[in-house]
């Protein structure tokens, strides 16, 4: 029967088409005349009904209203099968008025049959369409085996994702409840299915045993965001969301385009509002060179950099291929800007000086950086020759090429450093905060914890790890970071960019230092994996020079506000230009590379605050 109602023939559809006609005349006499119909009347029926039923055949036809596939009728199938029953019954009069004006002062068929007829096709064909769509999704998933599904947001997107799982018989979900808290809504139903408050959910994840809930809202508040999918994480729910309209393809939603929730939509805030006429009136008109161009942060800010009316891109990495895809990306998306794609090393001062003497920038965003702190604690020398010489050649090109504004991109890891590479972005802090004392160009330092998917973040790790079905390593139960999303941190970089007059570090509200091993167990549960079953956790201990608790102020700085609420300045002590410069031409030029201890030492010397942190280097924080 399934496969019968599956595929019903045209012609056969047709045929139930003209036997609803049939029905519907007889039906319309028999309303018209109270179930008692006058002699006259029957006498005249047969020629009526003959004529009736040519009319619907010749209109069917050239309306094709039974070429839809019936198990799809949508509300465009209903609207043709009233237009062409409408234009028969229109025709219908017409005859009357033929019949009445020019041959016997009759007419053919009673205007209130008419209308019947009209109104008792139009319904009865539409309910037969609707009785086999329903019938076909029933057998196709029956109601024993569909998983219930709630879905938040009762308004249009809540709609269309509904209908996108009724009409897709591979998907066996029924819609059990809506969720929406706008006054109006709540109690009312919405194709047969009830609207809850949001405050409900909790009831209704017990009452239902749920395979799924679906977030249709786009426009809802992260606070909103979070505190749902953390119910449905404490029942084990499953949670998706529907994409923007923008990305449905040809102007329509499938279930395929309805994603799951991830980890970064978990930790994510509500947008940050820019002071946009203040970035652009900062970058217009501007050739802005961007250092590590390629890397998660520098490949951001190009994307932001080329929303505005710069004159020029310099986008400067020594890593080919990832600078080759951004070059791709840059071409497609901003043709029409000057970008020019550049393969270099910071450390090369002859290369960095011809960049320099050749594109003229106004601005520089130096995001070029050695980020990852296990591998830096093996490698002293090469944080120190990237992190530490790069940037000191790059603030010194800057002064000669009289760049306006030098913004350095640095890390919460440069606070109270425990580690080779913290102490590297320190000293580099150190040495462009120092710089700015001098005429001309303005030194500004952007310091902001973890963000979510750079390379080399724990997030693509944990997810790789749950894919291949764990274990997840967690270096520490204790151990916390601060997390932002990258495009939320580059904003951020832009805004303190523009309003930065020299000299400040600008630090970023990061919102609350999160748990490693519940980042994980969040991550799980979004998988749809069970902790301890599916999936187990690995504490692998902390790697060298990783600390329990990252920090963004050290002791003895304080915060000055800004007119934006997440940017902070970070008033602390300044540093003597010529001293600074002795220590770091000092460190750079040490002559064995090899010799990590001797590097560290010197690295110590310069940021007393650096105490290593499970590291072999421990022993030259030791006094006798």
């Amino acid at each position: 029967m399934f496969h019968t109602i599956k595929n019903i023939p045209r012609v056969v559809i047709l045929i139930i088409d003209m036997f609803i006609v049939v029905a519907s005349v007889m039906l319309a006499y028999l309303l018209r005349f109270n179930f008692s119909i006058p002699e006259v009347e029957l006498e005249a029926f047969p020629k009526v009904l003959a004529y009736v039923v040519l009319v619907r055949l010749v209109s069917f036809l050239i309306g094709r209203t039974f070429v839809g596939i019936i198990k799809y009728t949508s509300t465009e199938d209903v609207i043709r099968i009233s237009v062409v029953v409408l234009i028969g019954s229109v025709l219908f009069g017409l005859t009357n008025l033929i019949t009445y004006y020019f041959i016997n002062g009759l007419f053919f068929i009673p205007f209130s049959i008419i209308i019947i007829d009209f109104i008792s096709t139009v319904l009865i064909m539409t309910a037969f369409r609707m009785v086999v769509k329903v019938a076909y999704m029933e057998m196709a998933t029956p109601p024993g085996e569909r998983s219930n599904i709630i879905i938040f947001g009762a308004g249009k997107a809540g709609l269309i994702a509904k209908r996108t799982l009724d009409k897709d018989a591979s998907i066996n979900y029924r819609v059990v409840a809506f969720l929406d808290d706008k006054p109006g809504k709540i109690g009312k139903q919405m194709e047969g299915v009830t609207i809850h408050p949001s405050r409900k959910l909790h009831v209704l994840l017990e009452r239902w045993p749920l395979a799924q809930l679906i977030i249709s809202i786009q426009n809802i508040s992260q606070e909103k965001k979070q505190e749902i999918i953390e119910t449905c994480l404490e029942h084990n729910v499953k949670v998706l969301n529907v994409p923007p309209v923008s990305t449905w393809i040809n102007g329509e939603l499938s279930f395929n385009q309805i994603r799951k929730v991830k980890i970064e939509d978990l930790l994510g805030r509500d947008v940050i509002q820019l002071d946009k006429e203040k970035v652009s009136k900062d970058l217009a008109g501007k050739n802005v060179l961007i250092t590590g161009a390629s890397g998660s942060i520098g490949s951001e800010i190009v994307r932001q950099v080329a929303g505005y009316s710069i004159n020029k891109m310099i986008l400067l990495d020594q890593a080919e291929s990832p600078l080759f895809h951004l070059e791709l990306e840059c071409r497609e998306k901003f043709g029409a800007k000057d970008i020019d794609i550049i393969v270099a090393d910071i450390c090369d001062e002859l290369r960095m000086e011809a960049i320099f003497n050749e594109f003229r920038p106004q601005l520089v965003y130096h995001a070029a950086a050695y980020k990852h702190v296990p591998m830096m604690e093996a490698n002293p020398s090469e944080a120190v020759r990237t992190n530490v010489n790069g940037t000191k050649i790059l603030a010194n090109l800057s002064l000669k090429f009289n760049v306006e504004k030098f913004i350095m991109i640095s890390t919460d890891k440069a606070v109270k450093p425990t580690s080779v590479m913290g102490a590297s972005k320190r000293i580099a802090e150190m040495y462009t905060q120092a710089m700015n004392k001098k005429n001309g160009t303005s030194f500004i330092t952007t310091r902001f914890g973890n963000v979510l998917g750079s390379n080399g973040s724990v997030i693509p790790l944990f997810r790789e790890q749950i894919n291949r079905g764990g274990p997840v390593t967690v270096t520490h139960p204790e151990i916390t970071r601060y997390f932002m999303t990258i495009p939320e941190a580059c904003q951020l970089v832009l805004e303190a960019g523009a309003m930065g007059k020299g000299g400040e570090i600008f630090i970023f509200d990061m919102g609350k230092s999160i748990k490693i091993v519940d980042l994980a167990k969040k991550m799980i549960m979004l998988s749809g994996l069970t902790l301890g079953s599916d999936i187990q956790i690995k504490f692998t201990g902390l790697r060298p020079g990783e600390k329990l608790y990252e920090e963004l102020l050290n002791d003895e700085e304080n915060t000055l506000p800004t007119h934006h609420p997440q940017i902070m300045i970070a008033r602390e002590r300044k540093f003597n230009l010529d001293t600074v410069s002795q220590q770091v031409s000092a460190l750079i030029s040490f002559p064995d590379t090899t010799d990590g201890f001797s590097i560290v030492k010197i690295m110590k010397e310069i940021a007393p605050e650096f105490k290593s942190q499970n590291s072999v280097y421990e022993r030259l924080d030791k006094t006798d």
